[in-house]
């Protein structure tokens, strides 16, 4: 035999040697994440908190009617907007806590055949959500999204065009006759809410009918003069990682003219957030070692205090449990024995305790 197979021969032995040492142990065994000794295990990581940030503006958008250059000439408006421009107003702010895998925080479950092994329920991230039974499922975060608003004219002003005006010579003159057409509806409208006009309605019904028809064709009208308004409501989306108390960080900024935009982008106003921990609890000291090992891994998160606000009004204030301000503590591995069946879900955005229940194991 030569010397290279003597050696592949020695670590077979050995391979075969821990194999049958990791079997015997009849605990599951949860013990810190190690690359190479996970193959018989489920590898979980404890979560970190985020704040997603959800945003609600409404853009409105103001397009210049055809004739807005004689809106002050023949109608006395004034303030008509001569070209397309947008205005956002900022509507709503809330705050959506949620998790994502802390890659510092792994531990391996071991799997083994002669134990009662946990059925164990992972975020697509490895986030632990539930031992020994389903996790319960979460509303989905906000997403960006745009919304038409109903508000929206959907009068087209060239349907109220007479042959008079379409025949006209020149814009001017165009402009000159719809004001005309403008003075001509609102004197009727007078006339009948008076009874004075020459063709006056049979009873209320018919009365309230006219009224509506005039009020429409002024309305189509003064589109040419004043133009078209119309909004949306925009849903916007940021992501923000406490990792420590802050006193004022600028989360976004926003401008009337443009919306949210980015932190460094000064058209806009400097929206901030603070975060001020308020965890009371204390952290405990470990433990022996060798008993650990075996137990479950959980979060007891910390408080914080969030708010977000500009300079002057405050959109968003809530208390938010956070996994990094908290502690890693252990869940008792004689909780986890062939004999009883422990039945644990946790919190995906914290990694604590939602429920625990137990119930003996059946034959």
């Amino acid at each position: 035999m030569t010397s290279k197979t003597s050696y592949s021969w020695k670590l077979l032995a050995l391979a075969c040697t821990l194999s049958c040492s990791i079997c015997s142990n009849a605990q599951t065994d949860v013990r810190d994440y190690q690359p190479g000794i996970t193959e018989e295990g489920v590898t979980y990581f404890l979560p970190h908190t985020r704040l997603l940030i959800s945003v609600t503006a409404r853009k409105t958008t103001l397009t210049p009617g055809e004739y807005s250059a004689y809106a002050p000439k023949y109608l006395r408006l004034k303030n008509v907007p001569r070209e397309v421009t947008e205005q956002w107003e900022l509507l709503d702010v809330k705050i959506h806590p949620y998790g994502v895998a802390d890659r510092n925080q792994a531990y391996t479950i071991k799997l083994n055949p002669k134990s009662a092994a946990p059925l164990v329920s992972l975020t697509p991230d490895g986030r632990l959500l539930a031992i020994n039974t389903q996790a319960e499922t979460e509303a989905p975060l906000p997403q960006p999204k745009v919304e038409k608003d109903n508000n929206t004219s959907r009068l087209n002003p060239n349907d109220f065009k007479t042959e008079e005006i379409l025949a006209a010579g020149s814009t001017m003159k165009m402009a000159e006759l719809a004001a005309n057409e403008i003075y001509d509806i609102r004197e009727n409208r007078s006339l009948l809410a008076k009874g004075q006009a020459d063709f006056m309605p049979k009873d209320g019904t018919q009365l309230k009918m006219m009224m509506e028809q005039l009020d429409k064709q002024e309305a189509g009208l003064l589109m040419l003069f004043e133009g078209t308004k119309s909004s949306e409501t925009h849903t916007f989306t940021f992501s923000y990682d406490p990792t420590s108390e802050t006193g004022a960080d600028v989360l976004f900024r926003f401008s009337k003219y443009f919306g949210p935009v980015s932190p460094d982008d000064l058209s806009g106003d400097p929206i901030y957030i603070k975060i001020k921990n308020i965890t009371t609890t204390q952290a405990i000291a470990e433990e022996k070692k060798k008993k650990e090992e075996k137990d479950l891994r959980y979060i007891v998160p910390g408080k914080a205090d969030v708010q977000i606000f500009d300079n002057q009004k405050q959109y968003a204030a809530m208390p938010v449990s956070i996994a990094q301000f908290g502690r890693v503590e252990h869940l008792g591995g004689d909780l986890f024995n062939k004999r009883f069946t422990t039945q644990v879900q946790l919190y995906s955005e914290t990694g604590g305790i939602k429920k625990i229940s137990g119930e003996p194991a059946s034959e």
